[in-house]
C-alpha cells in the first residue's frame, strides 16, 4: 500500500515538473516561413492571441480536431487571433502540401522539417500539441492531445477580451 502511494506521487511530482517546463513566462522570439511563402515572426504576433498547433498528416486526433480547429480560427480571427499549424519534421512536405490544399486550411502552414519550431517548446514529442500564447508572448496554455473545443473556446475568448481590452 505504501509503494502505491510512493509510486503516484512520484507520478505526480514528476507530472507536474513536465507541466512545469511547458509554461514559461514568455516565449523566445523566432521566425517560420509557412508553405506559402508567408514570414512568420513571434515578435511581431506580440499584440495577437495565437495558438501554434503540432500535428501531422497521419495524426488521427490532429486530422479529427482540424475542422473543428478551422471553426475557431474563422470565429475567432476578427477579433485578433492566429492559428499557426507546424507539420512535424517527419511528414512528407507533399503530404502536408496536399492536405492544407484538400481541407482549405485558412490558416497558415509551416513546415518543421529542421525541428527548430518544437525545440522552441522543448522538443514536442506527441501530436497533436497546441500551445496558447497570450497578446504578450506568454504561454498560457499547452494541450497535449485533442483540444476540447468547448472548454478552449470558452477561455479563448476570455483572453480575447483581455488582450482586446489593452490594445
Amino acid at each position: 500500500m505504501a509503494k502505491k502511494i510512493l509510486s503516484v506521487l512520484v507520478g505526480l511530482f514528476l507530472i507536474g515538473i513536465v507541466s512545469l517546463s511547458l509554461v514559461k513566462k514568455n516565449i523566445n522570439d523566432f521566425n517560420m516561413i509557412s508553405i506559402s511563402g508567408e514570414n512568420i515572426s513571434t515578435h511581431e504576433l506580440r499584440g495577437k492571441v495565437y495558438l501554434i498547433n503540432f500535428w501531422a498528416t497521419d495524426c488521427p486526433g490532429c486530422i479529427n480536431e482540424m475542422p473543428e480547429l478551422i471553426n475557431t480560427y474563422n470565429n475567432y480571427k476578427k477579433q485578433n487571433f492566429e492559428v499557426i499549424a507546424v507539420a512535424m519534421f517527419y511528414d512528407p512536405p507533399n503530404r502536408v502540401l496536399s492536405f492544407a490544399k484538400d481541407k482549405n486550411l485558412p490558416f497558415p502552414v509551416v513546415l518543421d522539417i529542421e525541428k527548430k519550431i518544437m525545440n522552441n517548446f522543448n522538443g514536442i514529442k506527441l501530436t497533436p500539441t497546441s500551445i496558447l500564447i497570450d497578446h504578450k508572448g506568454k504561454i498560457v496554455n499547452t494541450i497535449i492531445g485533442e483540444i476540447n473545443f468547448l472548454e478552449f473556446n470558452r477561455d479563448l475568448e476570455a483572453l480575447l477580451k483581455k488582450a482586446n481590452a489593452r490594445s
